[in-house]
């Protein structure tokens, strides 16, 4: 049986000898349990004050219109109080929560409770989410016209509901969000962009106590993808310390366009904070101008002698524990890191073992100075179709490499 919560609000509660105790105020569940279980209910006597609270494990019978106990009025403890419990008509009710198979923040205009048979008794669990105009209509008319018209008007509309287990709850206290168990795994196997999306929905005490609960390499790929605007004033509510660890976790390109957003004491005491070498990394490519090839470009590439040969090359690939984002093309140097050429990963694989790298290079050698307009790296791009393109010094020493996802950003910027 499917109960909805704006109904089961305000029916009535009768004790073991049959006689009326009050009436159904709150409904407390426990969110750690999937899906969660009715632990508690919240009653109001007749006068609409004597306030009482009952455990479920002392509810008999419940149906559409009635709450039976197995307990004597005198047995009703008085108040809960404790934060732990997850209070459905408060913290549900008309509150935003984020559908996660639909990737966005919505609305609570009710929610399903379904009945079942337990081990020992009766449960009621937290089924579903309704966030249509199915549920808004139930709440606006209930108690306004009969049931049966109320039901009628229902089955004219379409229902939009979300599964509870597509639900994340959104708790702007980091300290009942710790209370509640509430520890957004779902939202850590979303599509860095889906969950980018998410974020910029929510207000920043929400985005705040989001990303606290949330670890530092999700949060990173997520703030890659937030807009340029929001990004400092996030990373700046999560304190100097926190905002290391996730700029650590972040590609270089994308940490320095973050960084330099940023007042230059944060971006100081930030680049202090981290890791020696990342920061020298992140450091060297806040030197370069932002709308040049140095300014676009990553440190993070794969460079091989040329000499090498296809076997030592793809011996070489497998020990690397975490190759760059968007691996596509290797690069071809000298003994003195002088730029040779490039490869791309799809001749490397079908190459013959003793192939030496440089035979394998692809033709023009395209590269551009450090310096260079990112006008010139977008007409590169577009004339050759790259995917990767590298950047190199007045020596032609290889600095780093734009990817097809940098012109992308570039060109979002420009619209």
């Amino acid at each position: 049986m499917i109960l909805y919560l704006s109904e089961f609000l305000g029916i009535s509660v009768y004790d073991s000898s049959g006689k009326k105790v009050g009436v159904v105020s709150e409904v407390a569940a426990r969110p750690m349990i999937h899906p969660p279980r009715v632990t508690m209910l919240m009653l109001k006597g007749s006068n609409g004050h004597d306030e009482r609270s009952v455990s479920w494990n002392q509810v008999d019978s419940v149906e559409k219109d009635r709450v039976s106990l197995r307990i004597t009025r005198d047995a009703l403890s008085a108040p809960a109080s404790d934060e732990s419990f997850f209070l459905l008509r408060k913290d549900l009710l008309d509150q935003q929560i984020i559908d996660v198979n639909g990737r966005k923040v919505v609305r609570v205009n009710d929610l399903l409770l379904e009945k079942r048979a337990g081990a020992v008794g009766v449960e009621l669990m937290l089924s579903a989410v309704d966030i249509g105009l199915r549920g808004a209509l139930r709440r606006l008319l209930h108690g306004a016209v009969p049931k049966v018209w109320l039901r009628h008007l229902e089955s004219n509309v379409k229902e939009n509901i979300i599964p509870w287990e597509f639900v994340d709850l959104i708790e702007s206290d980091p300290r009942r969000q710790v209370k509640l168990h509430i520890s957004h795994k779902v939202l850590t196997k979303l599509h860095p962009a889906d969950l980018a999306d998410i974020v910029e929905e929510l207000s920043p005490k929400e985005r705040q106590a989001l990303f606290i609960a949330l670890d530092d390499v999700t949060v990173a790929e997520a703030l890659s993808e937030v807009k340029p605007r929001l990004r400092a004033s996030i990373l700046e509510s999560l304190g100097i310390h926190r905002a290391a660890d996730i700029v650590e976790e972040m590609q270089p390109d994308a940490a320095a366009d973050l960084l330099a957003a940023l007042p230059e004491e944060t971006t100081t005491e930030l680049l202090q904070g981290m890791n020696s070498e990342e920061a020298a990394e992140i450091g060297e490519l806040l030197e370069h101008a932002e709308n040049s090839a140095g300014g676009m470009m990553t440190t993070e590439y794969i460079a091989l002698p040329h000499t090498a040969d296809a076997a030592s090359a793809r011996s070489l690939l497998r020990s690397i524990p975490e190759l760059p984002e968007h691996f596509t093309t290797l690069f071809l140097v000298d003994e003195g890191g002088v730029l040779m050429g490039s490869i791309t990963l799809a001749r490397l694989i079908v190459a013959p073992e003793g192939q030496i790298l440089s035979t394998l290079k692809s033709e023009p050698v395209l590269s551009l100075f450090e310096e260079s307009p990112e006008k010139d790296v977008i007409d590169l791009f577009d004339k050759y179709n790259l995917l990767t393109l590298p950047v190199v010094d007045q020596q032609r020493h290889l600095m780093g490499v734009v990817t097809v996802d940098d012109v992308i950003s570039v060109l979002n910027k420009s619209r």
